[in-house]
């Protein structure tokens, strides 16, 4: 099979790419590296470009007449950016997506993989779950996810393509050999503003310890992505038995099954690392939830995945990439 990864340079796509490649996949990329990095693509068909130039879709569609399912990644992800900037959020992720959809559906490409979020999820107490909780987004970010969702749900059941949307929890750590990882050295998330804490000395902010959670912190599902990737293979592979003709459009969870609040993963830091890190709690922020942690029981039935990494595993292997992400630069 040969598959188009959109943000195939970026963090998870790259990954999801050599997961793919270590599978037998051909795999194509397309990125315009305005995150990704031009050397996650070294070595693999990389295109240059936005997802809403038609010129450069285009060429890569003729160029590759054979692409037999497309796992699009490429987005904006960044929570508090997108309240400051929800028109740019939207038109990223979901404008831009109805072009690249138009162009793969007059494409006669039939099989579509989303990277969805489960930010798209109520997310109010931190309890576990599934494909059918509510959905209850509290950003634009995950706004632009659930309108994606609904347009792919409506141009499959009408017959341009047939969909999957894989709904991530929270991906952590580094290609366990270090081959990618994340290519912001500041990312925002928990773990990078952690691992900024303990490398500047100063305390890692808790931002809301109010939550309906077991202490009062934010709860997340961290998945090391690694397992993330491997289950996108899984999808590709499993796609004509999981996304029917009868029942073109599917969601699916991605995650561990089991949720970590802010103060476990800062004592799975400090596990790791032997250190201790100074901490210091501050209000909720805008477009912040309480949490949830998948239940995934639909996708070791569909997809016969698991994550098998643990949240130490995740931690460490982030802390081995920003250290060689530093040594490189």
């Amino acid at each position: 099979m040969k598959v188009l990864i959109t943000g195939g340079a970026g963090y998870i796509g790259s990954t999801i790419a050599t997961a793919c490649i270590e599978a037998g996949l051909d795999v194509v990329l397309l990125d315009d590296l305005s995150r990704g990095l031009r050397s996650f693509g070294e070595g693999r068909d990389l295109y240059v470009g936005d997802i809403a130039d038609v010129a450069v879709v285009d060429r890569l569609l003729a160029d590759h007449s054979d692409i037999d399912a497309v796992i699009h990644c490429a987005a904006r992800i960044v929570v508090p950016e997108s309240v400051a900037d929800p028109l740019g959020y939207y038109e990223a992720n979901v404008g831009k997506t109805i072009v690249l959809l138009q162009r793969l559906r007059d494409a006669g490409i039939p099989r579509i993989v989303f990277s969805s979020s489960a930010a798209v999820y109520a997310g109010e107490g931190g309890d576990g779950v599934d494909e059918a909780g509510r959905l209850a987004p509290a950003s634009p970010y995950a706004t632009s996810k659930a309108m994606v969702e609904q347009i792919l749900d409506d141009a499959a059941n009408a017959g341009d393509f047939r969909a999957i949307a894989l709904r991530y929890f929270n991906p952590i750590g580094a290609d366990p050999q270090l081959r990618t990882g994340l290519q912001n050295p500041t990312p925002s998330h928990a773990l990078g503003k952690i691992m900024q804490a303990s490398a500047s000395g100063e305390p890692f902010t808790i931002t809301g310890t109010d939550w309906a959670t077991r202490d009062g912190s934010g709860l997340r599902d961290y998945i090391h992505v690694w397992d993330l990737a491997l289950a996108h293979v899984a999808a590709v592979q499993k796609f004509d038995d999981v996304a029917t003709h009868d029942e073109p459009y599917q969601v699916i969870n991605l995650g561990t099954g089991d949720g970590v609040t802010v103060r476990e993963l800062v004592a799975a830091f400090e596990r790791v690392t032997g250190e201790p890190l100074a901490v210091i709690e501050t209000d909720r922020r805008p477009g912040d939830q309480a949490g949830a942690f998948a239940i995934v029981d639909r996708a070791a039935e569909v997809l016969d995945w698991r994550a098998e990494r643990s949240v130490d595993d995740g931690v460490r292997d982030a802390i081995a990439w920003a250290e060689k992400l530093r040594s490189l630069s």
